[in-house]
């Protein structure tokens, strides 16, 4: 034992610290590189003009076709639809309700409910990574104190709030996608908040798309406020309110014991 005395002592740095030197350490222009994607892609959106494509319009015009295709092409209709479907999520591309009424015009209801909510779930999921990948570094270094508080005690009931944001539909849903990946939310709560948050309101189009063919035979436009119907919007703000159920049980447990240990 008496030979080991005065020998260094080689020391490891701690699994923290390395991860803390990865982030800051990465080059600037590749921690941009995803969100320039996007930026890219939704300006050439645009300038190619291929919103016209993701219109009511566009829809009613190539309803027989589109029908005709689906029928002959089950399996590639549903693989592209996917694959469309998430990358105007992934790109934050206007449309998407569109695509999911046309969904519920192609698929059916059921059908058409699985794909957007897989393929939303996957490009929402997109998205948020490139946010965090890109600026989450930037913003907690910035953060002051008060943001740093919101942090925490968003990220401790992550999965609740994640949940009320996606079921109410006040906030547009791409920024749903980013403000969590600021906020530092785990990449598990995220997606699990995001794929059961948003099966109601994919429901909800989905059934206007499946009576689309009426609605085309009557030259009339579907109503896209549907969703604020109270008989619509009232059960979809009940599950919200039971979403945030763990939070308020958690904040009176909380000051029940610090009420008896005083």
């Amino acid at each position: 034992m008496g030979q080991h005395k005065g020998k260094a002592v080689r020391r490891f740095p701690s699994s923290t610290n390395a991860a803390d030197t990865r982030g800051p350490g990465r080059p600037l222009w590749l921690r941009l590189m995803p969100a320039a994607v996007i930026a890219v892609g939704f300006a050439a959106f645009f300038l190619f003009g291929l919103d016209r494509y993701l219109s009511f319009d566009t829809l009613r015009d190539n309803r027989q076709a589109l029908l005709a295709w689906q029928a002959d092409n089950r399996v590639l209709a549903a693989a592209a639809f996917v694959a469309g479907y998430t990358v105007v999520v992934a790109f934050s591309l206007p449309g998407a309700i569109w695509m999911t009424m046309a969904g519920g015009f192609l698929f059916g209801t059921v059908e058409a409910t699985i794909y957007v909510v897989v393929a939303a779930t996957l490009g929402a999921t997109a998205i948020f990574l490139a946010a965090r990948y890109a600026f989450s570094d930037i913003l907690r270094e910035k953060a002051g104190p008060a943001i740093r508080k919101m942090e925490a005690g968003f990220r401790e009931d992550a999965l609740s709030y994640l949940l009320v944001l996606r079921l109410v539909p006040i906030f547009p849903f791409w920024l749903v996608n980013l403000v969590p990946a600021f906020l530092g939310v785990a990449l598990r709560t995220f997606v699990i908040g995001t794929f059961f948050g948003i099966i109601p309101g994919s429901v909800v189009y989905t059934l206007v798309g499946n009576g689309l063919g009426a609605v085309f035979d009557a030259g009339d436009r579907p109503n896209l406020d549907l969703i604020f119907a109270p008989e619509i919007l009232a059960p979809i703000i009940g599950l919200a309110v039971l979403s945030l159920v763990p939070v308020a049980y958690k904040r009176y447990r909380a000051k029940r014991q610090l009420r008896e240990t005083s």
